[in-house]
């Protein structure tokens, strides 16, 4: 029972919540804390199943300070959005320093293209059809920053089924 609710843990709420982050951050260009509050949420009931044993937990505790520690700094010099700085920590908490790294590099990548895609899109006018939607007119101002909570969730969904905690919850 425990190993079911891990795995359905990993197979469904994560990424409900990625998907979601990355969807209302280009819908809106906030990801609301309750996406972030809710990660961390679930990670605790994936972790009370007995599913990791507390130093692994200790090091999933840890990755998710370490990248908040990083990402908040970055938010203070005014680099990056709150909300992308919560939500790579929460998804940090998820991954722990097994793909930690692989989670950062896919990210900044994957960022990068979306930022360079945007700019390509923001030099040339909407179509009609899309000139309509609110939200394609916020994205496509130039002074409109970048979504990259869709880099975010998307690197998070390429990594996650490489972890340890995912292997183990399909295993068991």
């Amino acid at each position: 029972m425990a190993t079911h609710l891990a795995t359905l843990g990993l197979l469904v709420v994560f990424p409900f919540f990625m998907a979601y982050a990355a969807a209302n951050d280009l819908l809106t260009m906030l990801i609301p804390n309750r996406i972030s509050l809710g990660l961390v949420a679930a990670f605790a009931l994936v972790a009370a199943t007995g599913i990791m044993s507390w130093a692994e937990i200790g090091q999933h505790v840890g990755a998710g300070l370490l990248v908040l520690t990083v990402t908040f700094t970055l938010f203070a010099l005014g680099k990056i959005g709150g909300g992308d700085a919560k939500l790579a920590a929460a998804t940090a908490l998820w991954l722990g320093f097994d793909q930690l790294a692989d989670y950062l590099l896919i990210a900044g990548v994957a960022g990068g293209v979306l930022t360079l895609g945007l700019l390509a899109a923001r030099a040339h006018p909407l179509p009609y059809p899309i000139a309509r939607l609110p939200f394609a007119l916020h994205l496509h101002d130039a002074k409109t920053g970048v979504p990259y909570g869709i880099a975010l969730a998307f690197a998070a969904l390429i990594v996650v089924p490489d972890t340890v905690l995912w292997a183990r919850a399909l295993a068991g």
